[in-house]
């Protein structure tokens, strides 16, 4: 079967872009230091260097200003005359005295005189104006790198779902682990079915959300996942499933829509991970493979094979038949 467009791929980048946003583009402005966290890094950098660059610049332009305006540029002057800024001569003593300055290095030979009021004024500007940028835009680059992002990548999803029965029951299923030893604190999964659908009256529905039930009301939704768990969707006259066989299976498309969320143990951020499974991802009739082993005092994890199924005898009827 051609692959057809998903709407959460399986790294669970979600395949929507806004367009004709019109005038409601202001409102990333609004929200300036959420819209550069979201930026990508290469953007994020080539903002952080061009804002440091044009203040700079800036910046030892008004101390070259002050210094020309004030006559201080040039050389001949007697012993007696005070300069605003002690040693700076022409564009690159100013910013040399700028970088000192903001960076509090002060290697003591360019300095400001009590007889400059406009410097020290400047100087009190530039005080804060280096505070400001200094703030705003490390304090990006701060979140921008502390985002639990990365840590979605090893928690793990099955390739595949299955439907087999379990406990007399017929079950939809799919694996979930955790490739790090640092746990995942108040974990809970949730599951949406995205499939359109056609209202009574005759309203159209291309992408419908609706909730599948993998324990809410016996709270295995929550997860204790120190190693791999299979979740598990009960296909009752509850589910959207109910009607649902093995022939069916094969003209029937749909998307299920996996997330997983849980606060990081290490730096007690929120983390989502997300994946989907299709139609042709969903297998009748497996199993999954033990992966758990007792070995000398500790249980040994096989992630060789997480993804691995295995044929099981099962009725071909939905759970209504």
């Amino acid at each position: 079967r051609r692959e057809r467009q998903r709407f959460v791929d399986k790294n669970g980048r979600c395949n929507v872009q806004h367009g004709n946003l019109g005038g409601e583009t202001s409102r990333y402005l609004s929200d300036l230091f959420t819209t550069l966290v979201d930026l990508k890094w290469r953007w994020n950098l080539l903002i952080f260097l061009l804002t440091y660059t044009v203040a700079w610049l800036v910046m030892a332009s008004m101390w070259w200003g002050i210094a020309y305006l004030r006559g201080d540029l040039q050389q001949a002057h007697g012993d007696s005359y005070s300069p605003c800024v002690a040693n700076v001569y022409n564009f690159p003593s100013a910013f040399l005295f700028f970088i000192e300055t903001e960076a509090t290095i002060g290697y003591g030979h360019r300095y400001i005189t009590e007889r400059c009021p406009e410097g020290i004024v400047l100087f009190l500007f530039q005080s804060l104006l280096g505070s400001i940028v200094d703030a705003f835009l490390i304090g990006c680059m701060f979140i921008k790198m502390s985002q639990p992002k990365k840590r979605a990548e090893t928690l793990m999803f099955s390739r595949a779902a299955v439907i087999s029965q379990r406990d007399d029951k017929l079950c939809l299923m799919f694996r979930v682990g955790n490739l790090r030893n640092s746990h995942m604190v108040s974990a809970q999964i949730r599951c949406k079915l995205i499939k359109s659908r056609q209202t009574p009256e005759g309203e159209f529905l291309p992408l419908d959300q609706c909730e599948l039930d993998v324990g809410f009301g016996t709270g295995a939704d929550q997860l204790f996942l120190v190693s791999p768990l299979t979740i598990c969707h009960e296909i009752n006259s509850e589910s959207p499933f109910f009607c649902l066989s093995q022939r069916s299976l094969r003209s029937e498309q749909f998307e299920i829509v996996v997330i997983l969320e849980g606060i990081v143990e290490t730096t007690g951020m929120t983390c989502q991970a997300r994946t989907s499974y299709t139609e042709d991802e969903v297998l009748w009739g497996h199993r999954f493979l033990p992966v758990m082993s007792l070995e000398d005092g500790f249980f040994r994890v096989d992630y060789s094979q997480f993804h691995a199924t295995f044929e099981v005898p099962t009725p071909p009827y939905s759970a209504k038949e």
